[in-house]
């Protein structure tokens, strides 16, 4: 039986002062202390900032233990996790010590309790390297504690601790199964699979496992099983997620859960170039996945903590945000190595629709130096993550951390962190691909802005030009909603921007060494001054949609030597004035979701379209392209019709164009010169005859005084 618990929390001064105040559990420390203080809305201003004089101090949850226990019955106390280094103790005495937050703890009480019991977890401060600069995300190159909470250019400094995962107090007697785990593989020709099954229970446990409809497949003891032609789980897109359940008992207790039957491979890209005769170096590394032995277009975004405060993530929040991706014809999510790995819900819910998930180790953008503590800490903590996930069939493969190898990073392959997290996932989680870091050779990340000088274009040709075997970060920036705006920076700031506390804190300015985000020098590029802040949100969530669409088309047209996209990034964990992802906090779409979901979708007529901005009498230019990465072949018939103000203007009809299944076909090039009109933008019509596959373009247009005529010309 389980019962949870009724907490306080403490604040330990330096000079032995003592605050008590209601704590919920799961959830964060100083995020109840905030709420018995009296500190202000987080997300206004710079009201973050009130954390700050908590980073140094330690933290205590208290309970009297509250069970009851029958005769026979033994007691645990039990915990999914708890951030970050802490100690436990019964009645004052200390029962267990640890450094982490994966690893899930469990104690049994029974013959350390004496009634009426008290038992406290004590916190230690945060972690901090000594000799690291103040104030910076070095300060977290010794721990394993999640480096976002550092600070980084979408999430506020903000560090965090505290009881994150369930923990509760539970009774049982010998039919109490404390522990299991059942893992689906399959054979090579897909044709049986094997279903292992451990336990920790003092009584036999008998496993049924049913299929989708309920009908019973497998029940017996036996530790390991074989089904014969089991249903395959495929990613969103290119089948059904297939997943049996299954169910662990013994006439006294039982679990459930579900598997799924999958093969997954990383494989060489296809012409990824070689060293010519004798190899003297590496190809770009293997990023093409094969599932169930069909190669396939990975597409997705990279997913960040959806809350500062991860404790009190739900399963309501992930479910809102993943089916959101599934709607978008993602079918993969980046869980990237900075933040903290998501509670089990997540991946229960990936597993469901279809969500192929790259899960990342605690690791982004430091130089991890192989100190024993270090790698003790590490070793721990990755091989509990491991343990965790392995039975999902959405874990995609499992990558060292993020942006390890760069110069701001100076790891490499013979980093002794990453050679440990390659022998880990090698024992404990044989078939699982393993990547020691993104990018790796021949992948990229960026660029971030629509219009970037040091790159000289725009996101139209940089992608055009670029030649990548998977884009696993880029990213186009907008502004937030003015309704976001309107809760975040005070009245007297919104206009004109300045770079004020609370739009620098939010991201907006003076991130990343400069105005990144918000993008007003791109802005005044393009429209000129800004009039309002009405203007700056309408025009830069124009760029983000029309960037967006750009970048994902443009490497759907690279496959198959391209295999995979990520955008930086989907969600955020709070409201940021501007950023690059796509849903704003707390699961609000922003215009631009709709255009990467259209962008995405599995089968479509595009354009290459050289660049954003017109002007009246430029010759025009677009490639028309069908785009298709449905398991099936598909046709259709497109009209390509350029609309300059009122006016319409057919170029091209192409009639029964022809996809194949998982590939794309290039077709004619449209052109004229435009003509001169009263308008700001041009739109180019991709009208199908299935409208399913039709596309549009809006794109920059500035008019001459003289009106001309449009006029085609012949390729």
């Amino acid at each position: 039986m389980i019962y949870n618990q009724i907490w306080t929390g403490a604040r330990l001064g330096k000079n032995g002062e003592r605050e008590e105040f209601s704590a919920t559990v799961p959830g964060n420390i100083q995020l109840d202390y905030a709420n018995y203080a009296g500190f202000d809305d987080i997300s206004f201003g710079d009201n973050c900032r009130q954390f700050d004089v908590l980073e140094n101090d330690s933290w205590e949850y208290i309970t009297k233990l509250n069970y009851e226990k029958n005769d026979g019955e033994r007691v645990w106390f039990v915990s999914g996790g708890i951030d970050y280094k802490y100690d436990i103790l019964l009645n004052g005495k200390n029962i267990y010590s640890y450094e982490g937050m994966y690893r899930p703890v469990r104690l049994e009480l029974t013959d350390m309790l004496m009634g009426d019991d008290e038992l406290r977890v004590h916190i230690y401060p945060h972690p901090k390297r000594k000799g690291s600069p103040v104030g910076t995300r070095d300060e977290a190159d010794q721990s394993c504690k999640p480096p976002v909470c550092y600070g980084w250019d979408w999430n506020p400094r903000l560090l965090i601790s505290g009881i994150w995962q369930d923990t509760y107090i539970e009774t049982g007697d010998d039919t109490l199964i404390r522990s299991c785990e059942v893992r689906a593989s399959i054979s090579d020709d897909m044709s049986e699979g094997l279903v292992e099954v451990s336990y920790d229970c003092d009584t036999p446990c008998v496993l049924e496992l049913f299929d989708a409809d309920g009908n019973k497949v497998y029940e017996g003891s036996d530790a390991s099983f074989t089904v014969q032609n089991p249903e395959l789980w495929w990613c969103n897109g290119q089948g059904t997620p297939y997943l049996y359940r299954w169910v662990l008992s013994n006439g006294g207790d039982e679990k459930a859960g579900k598997i799924g039957f999958r093969k997954i491979r990383l494989l060489r890209n296809t012409d990824a170039d070689i060293v010519s005769e004798f190899p003297k170096g590496r190809y770009p590394a293997p990023i093409t996945v094969e599932l169930n032995g069909r190669r396939i277009l990975t597409k997705g975004s990279n997913w960040v903590n959806p809350e500062l405060f991860w404790g009190i993530i739900t399963r309501e929040r992930y479910d809102e945000l993943l089916l959101l991706a599934k709607d978008a014809n993602m079918n993969m999510l980046r869980m990237w190595g900075g933040a903290c790995a998501a509670k089990d819900s997540f991946y229960e819910l990936c597993d469901e629709y279809g969500i192929l998930v790259w899960q990342e180790f605690m690791l982004a953008c430091n130089n991890y130096v192989a100190t024993k503590h270090y790698m003790s800490v590490l070793e721990s903590e990755a091989t509990a993550l491991i343990l965790r996930l392995r039975a999902h069939p959405s874990i995609m493969f499992w990558c060292g951390g993020n942006e390890l190898f760069n110069n701001w990073s100076g790891m490499d392959e013979q980093s002794h962190a990453l050679r440990l997290l390659n022998k880990l996932c090698f024992e404990l989680d044989y078939e699982r691909p393993f990547l020691s870091t993104a990018p790796l050779d021949g992948m990229a990340h960026g660029g971030y802005r629509f219009y970037a000088d040091y790159q000289g274009g725009d996101v139209f040709n940089e992608f055009i030009r670029s030649k990548n075997t998977a884009y696993t970060e880029f990213g186009v920036p907008s502004s937030a909603s003015l309704e976001n705006l309107k809760k975040i920076i005070p009245e007297d700031e919104m206009f004109p921007v300045q770079d004020t506390k609370s739009w620098n804190i939010h991201h907006a300015t003076n991130t990343r060494g400069g105005g990144d985000w918000l993008c007003l020098d791109v802005l005044k590029r393009y429209f000129g001054e800004p009039k309002s802040i009405e203007d700056i949100v309408e025009k830069s969530n124009w760029l983000q949609c029309t960037g967006y669409q750009a970048a994902f088309e443009e490497i759907r047209k690279q496959w198959p030597y391209c295999a995979m996209m990520s955008n930086w990034c989907y969600n955020e964990p709070w409201i940021t004035a501007a950023n690059n992802s796509i849903i704003s906090y707390p699961a609000i779409p922003k215009p631009a979701y709709y255009s990467v979901k259209n962008a995405l979708r599995p089968t479509l007529f595009s354009a290459r379209i050289p660049k954003f901005d017109w002007k009246a009498g430029e010759r025009f230019e677009a490639g028309i392209w069908f785009l298709n990465d449905k398991p099936e072949c598909v046709c259709g018939s497109v009209e390509v019709i350029l609309k300059v103000g009122d006016l319409e203007y057919s170029l091209l009809k192409w009639d029964n164009a022809k996809a194949d299944a998982n590939s794309n076909f290039e077709g004619a090039c449209v052109c004229c010169t435009l003509p001169n009109e009263e308008t700001d933008h041009i739109t180019l019509i991709l009208k199908a005859d299935n409208e399913e596959l039709s596309n549009e373009y809006k794109l920059l247009y500035k008019p001459k005084k003289k009106r001309s005529t449009v006029r085609l010309l012949n390729e």
